[in-house]
């Protein structure tokens, strides 16, 4: 004999049973799957949707990820194909840590970014279109995004604007490009293992080079200066 129908066939979770398990809202959860980082729900009419009970623990994690790290979603992506796979992703998440680094607290999204660091919406895209602005995700603005915005803001108070300021992108890209070709003859022949631990070590030594050698210009330029009006020095 036959027992009594629930009125209801266990077709995945609901919406509203995701977001409450995740602590997530609907909007990140979408987000999520609209980024390739959640499958898909299946749909049994216009308003309804099942979603796998493995989302819970996938969402969590990407969550997890997100509030402690600064990788961007293309990079959490690969962590949840290679954890997929069934591969050990420490040796990637090493790299993402050194690269990225860790998280500086909640992002905050333009109308926030704006108001916390005194910048107008036209200010904002110009540092945008000028590539002196570069968050990681798109409307997504962190505490070093903040900090930059704060400084940009201080520039534009004396009368500066983008292309005052465009030299510092050109040079960026000039010396990430000298970087790149360096890594590539030292790590091409690596398998990816190797390759990415190298990087790691490189990575980190780069921007220790970085900071010391323009700082070490920028010191000697001063120390060398007679006055404050010492053009060749200052």
């Amino acid at each position: 004999m036959k027992k009594p129908s629930s009125g209801r066939v266990n077709k995945g979770l609901r919406m509203k049973e995701l977001t409450g398990a995740t602590g997530l809202p609907k909007s990140t959860i979408l987000h999520y799957v609209a980024q390739g980082l959640l499958p898909a729900p299946v749909r049994t009419s216009r308003n309804m949707a099942f979603y796998d009970p493995a989302c819970i623990e996938r969402a969590t994690y990407v969550k997890a990820l997100q509030s402690t790290y600064s990788f961007p979603l293309e990079k959490i992506k690969k962590l949840l194909s290679l954890r997929d796979e069934g591969k050990d992703t420490t040796w990637l998440m090493e790299l993402n840590t050194a690269v990225f680094g860790t998280s500086g607290g909640a992002a905050l999204d333009a109308e926030a970014f704006r108001h916390a660091t005194g910048l107008t919406a036209p200010q904002v895209s110009g540092l945008l279109e000028a590539h002196l602005l570069m968050p990681l995700e798109e409307g997504s603005f962190r505490q070093d995004d903040v900090d930059v915005g704060r400084v940009y803001a201080g520039a534009f108070a004396l009368g500066l604007g983008p292309s005052d300021l465009a030299f510092y992108t050109a040079v960026a890209h000039e010396l990430v490009d000298r970087e790149m070709s360096l890594r590539r003859r030292l790590t091409s022949h690596l398998p990816d293992e190797q390759d990415a631990r190298l990087t790691t070590e490189l990575t980190r030594g780069a921007r220790i080079l970085r900071n010391y050698v323009m700082d070490r210009v920028f010191q000697h330029r001063v120390a060398g200066a007679k006055t404050l009006k010492d053009e060749e020095a200052l």
